[in-house]
């Protein structure tokens, strides 16, 4: 049970970040409860405040007049009787049993500030607690005769066993009378029990706890209800842009009503029709596209074989020409060399839009692959007065990959760092790996790239410099095959470059085929950079 209570918990947070139904219901659950409480507190603070209000005016009253009745009594007593204790007892015995029928007790403490210095007498009520009287009250009365009240706790001991003990809140009311016997002052108390006014103040809270839950159970019902009205037609949306976006075209919303809902679906279809049409011209120019590549790059091979054979001729009969003649027939056949290169790259460019590209995965060592596209393409460096050295930083770096396509990346890689590289600092080559991948860097130190450059390294034909010379005798594509290569091993092609600074490409593939790549064995930007993180 535990299990599924963490579980359920785990799941929940997901659950609601997924679902917008659920959200809009709990918010309108938790604004609907948050308007019922205030309300509710506002009622009862009015309903209390009213009932309380009446209740003392209403036992300040009964007090007065039941003091007034007191008062008339005693002055109808002969002037010859001087008997204290019969006029005491004609003082409160009518008003104890008074309070026992209409629900209120008395207490009677007297003579008060008595010049002989006598305790005063205290009588009270059957079963009442004399400290139900508030002291504030009794300290009122020593040098005071005005009447006065204040809130209290009314306990009563009930006499009967059938009754439950009293302990509530209460008013009690304050009146000084004066004795004929001895004319003492004398102090009566009268303690109002609010019972009622408790009972009633708890059933109507009940009533707005049962009225509140029944308006907070209407409000999610309401709200459940209007926004599934609303969200499955927005439900039926996504499901029907997805299977747009997984290629199926020719679904289409389901048209109902003339209201806004209604006018959206005809405007999603209409939206998607256009999308079908447009995505189907551009299927048709793109399959045109790689299919005059195609046929253009093949066709010109036999032209090319014949040419590439007449320039052979020509250039091997060099020496018998005059100067500018021989150097005619190698520049003929430095730019068939290159033209035979781009005409392979646009085979090969024309291979990848097609999707026909394949991998052919084979477990290989990457820094011997890396030393042995050094050592090819030294003589390349050599020509440009700089060194490649290669730094491998365990040994072996082992991945599951396609020989000729990451021999391909690398020769590119190395081969566009030797052309922009510094004579005096070389090119640096650094293989490592960790459990998941395994990672090339390639760095050089020439004129690096602008901010924003490395982003467009890998475009089809572009170049950072149009008017540098390319000593390699590339063809543009060499990148953009590169990172296409990097795609189908499921890896990162990436490149970082600072102006004055020079720049660096990393190739990353996964040690696994398939494997998901994460992270990389080095970093892009390199450590003398300056601003490495």
């Amino acid at each position: 049970m535990s299990g599924r209570l963490t579980v359920a918990l785990r799941r929940g947070p997901a659950f609601l970040r997924r679902s917008l139904q659920v959200r809009i219901v709990l918010s309108a659950i938790a604004l609907g409860a948050l308007v019922i409480c205030a309300t509710g507190w506002f009622l009862m603070s009015e309903i209390r405040t009213g009932l309380v209000d009446a209740k003392v005016k209403s036992s300040v009253a009964e007090a007065a007049h039941e003091t007034r009745e007191v008062e008339t009594r005693l002055a109808a007593i002969p002037g010859t009787d001087y008997d204290t204790a019969e006029q005491v007892a004609l003082l409160f015995e009518p008003l104890a049993e008074l309070g026992q029928v209409r629900g209120f007790g008395v207490v009677l403490t007297g003579p008060v500030s008595d010049s002989r210095g006598a305790v005063p007498g205290v009588r009270s009520s059957p079963g009442l607690d004399v400290s139900s009287v508030p002291r504030s009250l009794t300290r009122h009365f020593v040098d005071s005769d005005r009447p006065s009240w204040a809130f209290t706790r009314v306990r009563i001991d009930s006499v009967d066993p059938s009754r439950r003990d009293v302990d509530v809140a209460g008013v009690a009311v304050g009146h000084v009378v004066v004795l004929p016997a001895d004319r003492g002052r004398y102090v009566i108390e009268y303690l109002f029990p609010m019972q009622q006014e408790e009972a009633t103040i708890d059933l109507v809270g009940r009533a707005l706890l049962t009225a509140g839950a029944l308006l907070l159970v209407l409000v999610a019902l309401l709200t459940f209800g209007v926004t599934h009205q609303v969200l499955t037609p927005i439900r039926m949306a996504r499901r029907v842009a997805e299977r747009l976006a997984a290629g199926q075209l020719e679904e289409r919303l389901r048209v109902r009503g003339e209201d806004d809902l209604a006018r959206l679906a005809q405007s999603f279809n209409q939206m998607a029709a256009n999308l079908q049409r447009q995505i189907r011209q551009l299927e048709e120019l793109s399959r045109v596209q790689r299919r005059f590549t195609s046929d253009v790059s093949h066709e010109l091979r036999t032209p090319l074989t014949t040419v590439r054979m007449a320039a052979e001729v020509i250039h091997d009969a060099k020496g018998g020409f005059d100067p500018v003649t021989a150097r005619s027939a190698e520049l003929l056949q430095t730019e068939l060399d290159r033209f035979e290169g781009l005409l392979g790259d646009l085979l090969e460019i024309s291979r990848f839009d097609a999707g026909a590209a394949a991998l052919d995965v084979e477990d290989l060592d990457l820094g011997e692959l890396a030393r042995r596209v050094v050592d090819m393409t030294r003589p390349l460096a050599e020509q440009q007065g700089t060194t490649v050295t290669v730094e491998i930083a365990n040994w072996p770096v082992r991945a599951e990959v396609d020989h000729r396509r990451v021999e391909r990346i690398l020769r590119n890689l190395i081969t566009n760092a030797i052309d922009h590289a510094d004579a005096d600092t070389g090119v640096v080559v650094r293989v490592a790996g960790d459990d998941h991948s395994a990672a090339v860097t390639v760095r050089d130190f020439g004129v690096g790239l602008a901010v924003g450059e490395s982003a467009l390294v890998f475009n089809r034909f572009w170049r950072a410099d149009p008017a540098r010379t390319r000593t390699s005798g590339g063809t543009g594509l060499g990148l953009s095959i590169a990172l296409e290569d990097t795609h189908l091993h499921g890896g990162w092609l990436q490149a970082w470059g600072r102006p004055g600074k020079g720049a660096q490409f990393r190739l990353t593939v996964p040690r696994r085929a398939g494997a998901l790549l994460r992270q990389s064995a080095l970093p892009l930007v390199p450590s003398d950079a300056g601003d490495a993180p």
